[in-house]
């Protein structure tokens, strides 16, 4: 029996007729512009302006940032060079205080330390002043001694020395004391009587007049009385006393008294 190749669709298309198809396609999608516009759009992906890469704008954020970054570290490093001069400054001024403070409380205490050596070199003095004793009348000699005798003595002999010292010679508290006694004093014409500080008593006599009061404070050499030749006298002088007590009787020895307190008569 004789067989016969089917015609139609059932019929195997021979290689060469489908690579010839593959081919015709493509030129159709050629012709219909596909292809051409693929690779328009690669070119386009290929050919990108430099600018608007994004690695381009990394690398300008970049330098951006480290622009930033280093004015950001000199600022820094700047107000730490100031903070740290500000701190010397204060530290320097607060030395240059403290030292200016010691220097200040030194000279302070020196001169309070002065201050109080001569307070005290002012006390010595006046308690020397007033602890010293003067002769009763200056540049003067003793005329007359102690218990010297004669008639012109009540008691027959004289109690107390007497001064050469014209009419209006300055009289002086021999010691510091205070005046217990200005009057008239009989035999002893006008009469001045101190208490010294020591707790004795000195008298002076035959004077003119006198220049304190009762109760009045005076010190070594203050003038108390003008001499004179009141009273029992022969002529001006001034007659002088030491005593125990403001009484008449309570003599003692005036010269030995005087050179007792340093002054030699």
């Amino acid at each position: 029996m004789a067989f016969t190749r089917p015609s139609g669709k059932h019929r195997r298309p021979r290689r060469g007729s489908r690579a010839g198809a593959r081919v015709a396609s493509v030129a159709a999608l050629t012709t219909t512009g596909v292809v051409g516009g693929l690779a328009a759009s690669a070119s386009a992906v290929e050919a990108p302006a430099a600018h608007d890469t994004g690695l381009t704008r990394a690398i300008t954020l970049g330098d951006g940032l480290a622009e930033e970054i280093a004015t950001q570290a000199a600022l820094q490093h700047a107000a730490a060079e100031q903070a740290e001069a500000q701190e010397k400054a204060a530290t320097q001024a607060k030395k240059e205080a403290e030292e200016a403070k010691r220097k200040a409380e030194a000279r302070a205490k020196r001169e309070r330390e002065a201050k109080e050596r001569a307070a005290r070199a002012a006390r010595a003095a006046e308690r020397e002043r007033l602890n010293a004793f003067v002769a009763p009348v200056d540049g003067s000699y003793v005329s007359t001694g102690y218990q010297s005798g004669g008639s012109l003595w009540s008691s027959g002999s004289h109690t107390g020395i007497d001064f050469h010292a014209a009419s209006g010679t300055s009289v002086h508290a021999v010691g510091a004391g205070t005046v217990v006694a200005v009057d008239w004093g009989g035999a002893y014409g006008n009469e001045v009587v101190l208490r010294m500080d020591d707790g004795t008593y000195t008298q002076y006599g035959h004077l003119t007049s006198a220049t304190v009061s009762v109760g009045q404070r005076v010190g070594p050499g203050r003038q108390i009385a003008i001499s004179g030749s009141t009273g029992n006298s022969t002529g001006p002088h001034l007659h002088f006393e030491a005593r125990t007590s403001p009484e008449y009787g309570s003599d003692m020895d005036p010269v030995a008294y005087l050179r007792a307190h340093g002054v030699n008569v």
